[in-house]
């Protein structure tokens, strides 16, 4: 899932964290224990996917430091490791820190550590996945419908041969509380409107090597003929299953989702159909108001309209925010991802895709 390699991705965000902590001298892992009431606690999932280090973080933690001038953060990610989280889930309750913000590696696994934090006072806000356990509250996006739109999106690429059209399907992690929702979505859609779902797995840790092995895997199965579209249930692993399509010379409509760049380049030069943009800073802005609010003691309800359940049911009721996404194709790029201004033009618009930008007219 990553644009770049794990070594550059990681000597970028310590390189972010040390200029964040020499400007604020408040964000980051320095700094005081967090048991004077002015820190929340932010723990990440994994670096893979290009847009916790680059914009879930930065913007989560300037929207902290706005509303609470005197406030710290206190920020850790997990690298893809459930263990390596409670570690740091364990250590943030152990500095005394009162609000947790969490996006879990794996969801079932955070049960124990989230009711632990809740008898001791420590609020947890889940972030874009909803963890198990005694959750104050959640914000996300309405992951089913994001994945029918999905769905819709590759129903559309295939255009009038989608009835007669079998599909290779390659979801996300199953440690990832919002897949099994893009599944459901995406089939809700595809097992109606295209011939099959012929192929279909799940890829632990977004992995997009093991789409690639899985996407080969297919091929070899099905026969180069046997394949006339892919859903892929994000933008990393598209660019593995892309890979192998290229090598065995298919070309069929491949989607995915989060607008990452590399996905919105390959969407201008014609070898990935669509992805989905979901607006990440209403997402942490509303997230670090919450917690802001929690720290402080006040009641969150208006930037709660929403109430969930967990996954397991066991916990019912839990005050949440869901944003809708929207389907981005190359017709849209330039009205969605650059007048929001998530990439300028200029890095869209690079190496490979300069020509079918300006064919695009995206300047």
């Amino acid at each position: 899932m990553n644009v770049w390699t794990r070594r550059v991705v990681i000597g970028t965000a310590a390189v972010s964290m040390a200029l964040s902590v020499a400007a604020c001298g408040k964000a980051g892992d320095g700094g005081k224990s967090g048991g004077d009431g002015k820190t929340i606690g932010l723990l990440l999932p994994e670096n893979k996917t290009t847009r916790y280090e680059t914009f879930d973080r930065p913007l989560i933690t300037k929207k902290i430091e706005a509303l609470c001038g005197d406030c710290q953060v206190k920020y850790n990610n997990a690298d893809q490791d459930t263990q390596n989280q409670k570690k740091q889930f364990d250590a943030l309750i152990t500095q005394g820190v009162k609000v947790i913000i969490l996006d879990p590696v794996d969801y079932k696994a955070t049960k124990s550590w989230v009711n632990q934090a809740a008898k001791k006072g420590v609020k947890v806000v889940a972030y874009d996945r909803l963890a198990e356990g005694d959750i104050s509250a959640y914000v996300s996006y309405d992951n089913e419908k994001i994945g029918r739109l999905q769905g819709q999106a590759l129903v559309k690429a295939l255009g009038d041969k989608a009835k007669d059209s079998n599909v290779v399907m390659i979801n996300g992690s199953p440690t990832d509380p919002n897949a099994p929702f893009f599944k459901r979505g995406a089939h809700s859609v595809l097992d109606k409107q295209v011939k099959k779902v012929v192929y279909e797995q799940d890829i632990p840790d977004w992995s997009s090597d093991e789409a690639n092995k899985k996407m080969a895997a297919a091929i070899d199965s099905l026969g180069k003929d046997g394949i006339q579209g892919v859903y892929s249930a994000n933008d990393g692993m598209a660019g593995g299953i892309i890979t192998a399509l290229k090598q065995q010379g298919i070309k069929v409509p491949v989607g995915g989702q989060d607008s990452e760049l590399a996905g919105l380049q390959r969407i201008l030069t014609g070898d990935q159909a669509f992805t989905i943009y979901k607006q990440i800073q209403p997402q942490a802005d509303t997230t670090a108001e919450i917690a802001v609010r929690l720290l402080k003691g006040d009641k969150i309800d208006s930037l709660t309209p929403t109430k969930v359940d967990s996954l397991s049911g066991e916990v019912k009721g839990i005050p949440a925010k869901l944003y809708d996404a929207q389907i981005v194709t190359k017709d849209n790029i330039e009205d969605t991802v650059v007048k929001d201004k998530v990439y300028p033009a200029s890095r869209i618009c690079a190496d490979d895709a300069k020509a079918a930008c300006e064919a695009a007219g995206i300047k």
